[in-house]
């Protein structure tokens, strides 16, 4: 995923995203396809879903931690089959945008104090 270059809808300016369960889901797509069957039920009219094209990395490594809010990453959730999730936990995220991170962690200045 980290390698990967991911379709990410745009719209006002930001990046789309998704709520739910308490995360905030930014979600990329593998190719146009994906792209195409999300944009059927989420695009505004007839217009074209504009979108950009970011690696896996720069979305978990440097979106996400300036979201300020438990993050995660959703590729291809259109895709019936071929969904995939990276929740916001050490090992997919920063440990500082972690909500599994260790609570002095957060003390040392390392974490965002998510960690429960």
């Amino acid at each position: 995923m980290r390698r990967s270059v991911l379709l990410v809808p745009t719209a006002g300016g930001g990046l789309w995203s998704a709520r739910s369960g308490g995360v905030r889901w930014i979600c990329g797509f593998t190719d146009e396809t994906a792209l195409a069957r999300f944009a059927l039920h989420h695009a505004p009219g007839d217009r074209p879903m504009d979108y950009a094209a970011l690696l896996g990395a720069r979305i978990v490594d440097e979106v996400v931690p300036s979201l300020d809010e438990p993050a995660g990453l959703a590729v291809d959730i259109a895709t019936e089959d071929g969904s995939m999730f990276f929740p916001p936990v050490v090992g997919v995220v920063p440990a500082g945008s972690a909500v599994d991170a260790d609570v002095d962690s957060a003390e040392t200045g390392e974490g965002r104090g998510h960690g429960r």
